[in-house]
């Protein structure tokens, strides 16, 4: 058999350049109205808590579905699901910029967030298959790289926008660049068909996978405002692990139909990976959330400063995605996870240190380490779970994975505002969150070291690629 190529033609890098700008786009948006939200709670006459779910729904609904967008892209060809996601993404971004009233805007991002979770995986999974067999380590690199300048960019854009026009730029912006992405990936990207004999739909695992999903979501979401004991919390939680039962349960006897099928879960360093996605979530999630409070109510920046203010993390961030791709090619998965554990944790550990009287420079060096750990983690652990699967289930692993950051991170905001409300101020509520965040990351580094393991190489999964995938323009 010929030796899989190394280099990567002009044809392949506009088909990676198009999924990069799907990403981007994904990822902007999740960013760019956090400091847009008093100017919508303004013009549409409504209060802060119902303006923040113009990003929570979006949010909420993305993370939920993200694992079906996944499964479908396998199943039904990953350009040809990226296409349909992309025209949902771009045609509600139009609609939701138009909305004269919050109700109507929170509906239409609610349907962005069905165009973006049918994206994501594609486009991930699309650039796997896109890159040759050398270059996998690059593709979660170039993924998170890419997301992590989406996220750093949203800020400063979206308060760019706001300021000199309008916050309905923020998404109209959106749609010429789905289009452009569009444009390229009918032109350059390849369709992956899976040559399998199982191509039906499990609705009943969407549904209970979904359902049980959005109640916990949901609940931790509300209890970070109102507190969790109260019953509708309660009910919540109860009801959506319950149904989550249910659907491990049922799914187990569903085959190779199944949404998540067993092969996936039994996959020992894809278990692990996810397990370590979900310890190492809460880390990154809370910094974003609590470094901007700290900088707007203890150092009196405003809320496009303290947007700016994240820049030297989410840079650092972006930067060490792309470098993570070339270590890891060089080191193997083990050794890059290990160390992007490690960092987070010691990154958040050292930001648990700040007073009252802390600075912004005292706040920097924290930030960065923080960064490299961000960058090495979440692009190393990507590869590492994806390759270890089947090729044919790129797309799914991708998603689920994604799920497991957005699981993580909710369940770890919400232990960290239940901390940050008791304590007697914010900058000691935060300084006891990010500590216990640490012990979290800990857990982490202890799971990369035991259970993480993979080939240094890619070129079995680019073999097993070739004989799970056929390739037409």
């Amino acid at each position: 058999m010929t030796p899989p190529k190394s280099t990567v033609s002009r044809s392949q890098w506009l088909a990676v350049g198009a999924m990069a700008l799907g990403v981007f786009v994904i990822a902007n948006d999740f960013t760019a109205l956090s400091v847009a939200i008093p100017r919508i709670e303004a013009d549409l006459h409504t209060s802060l808590n119902r303006a923040q779910w113009v990003i929570n729904g979006y949010a909420l609904v993305f993370g939920v579905l993200i694992v079906t967008g996944g499964r479908l892209a396998d199943l039904f060809g990953r350009r040809r699901m990226f296409m349909i996601g992309a025209s949902i993404f771009g045609f509600f971004s139009l609609l939701a910029g138009l909305m004269p009233t919050v109700n109507l805007l929170i509906v239409f991002r609610a349907l962005m967030g069905i165009g973006g979770a049918i994206m994501w995986p594609a486009a991930l999974g699309l650039t796997y298959m896109i890159l040759p067999a050398s270059k996998k380590g690059l593709a979660g690199g170039l993924i998170l790289g890419v997301a992590g300048l989406g996220n750093a960019v949203g800020p400063l854009l979206g308060g760019w926008l706001t300021d000199v026009a309008t916050w309905r730029l923020v998404f109209f912006i959106n749609l010429p660049i789905t289009l452009f992405a569009m444009f390229v990936t009918a032109r350059e990207v390849p369709e992956s068909v899976t040559e399998s004999a199982e191509r039906s739909i499990d609705y009943l695992g969407i549904g209970l996978l979904s359902a049980g999903a959005i109640a916990v979501l949901l609940a931790l979401d509300l209890g970070t405002d109102g507190g969790f004991g109260r019953p509708l919390i309660v009910g919540l939680i109860a009801g959506g692990v319950l149904l989550l039962v249910l659907f491990f349960l049922i799914e187990r006897r569903e085959g190779g139909k199944a949404l998540v099928p067993a092969d996936v879960t039994r996959n020992s360093v894809f278990s692990a990976s996810c397990l370590t996605v979900l310890l190492m979530s809460a880390i990154f999630f809370s910094a974003l959330l609590y470094l901007p409070q700290f900088m707007e109510k203890e150092l009196a920046f405003s809320a496009l400063r303290s947007g700016a203010g994240l820049l030297p993390l989410m840079i650092v961030f972006a930067a060490t995605s792309f470098a993570a791709g070339w270590l890891y090619g060089r080191l193997g998965p083990k050794i890059v996870v290990t160390a992007g554990t490690a960092c987070l944790a010691i990154g958040i550990l050292w930001l648990s240190a700040l007073t009252a009287a802390s600075s912004y420079p005292s706040l920097l060096p924290g930030m960065v380490v923080l960064g490299v750990g961000t960058g090495l983690f979440y692009s190393s652990v990507t590869t590492a779970a994806v390759t270890a699967l089947d090729p044919s289930q790129s797309s799914l692993a991708g998603g689920i994975v994604y799920m497991c950051q957005v699981a993580g991170g909710a369940i770890g905001l919400g232990l960290n505002t239940a901390i940050v409300l008791s304590a007697a101020s914010l900058t000691g509520g935060i300084r006891v969150a990010f500590r216990v965040d640490a012990i979290l990351g800990l857990a982490g580094t202890v799971v990369a070291v035991w259970l993480v393991h993979g080939p240094r190489s890619s070129a079995a999964h680019a073999a097993s690629s070739h004989a799970h995938h056929r390739l037409s323009v």
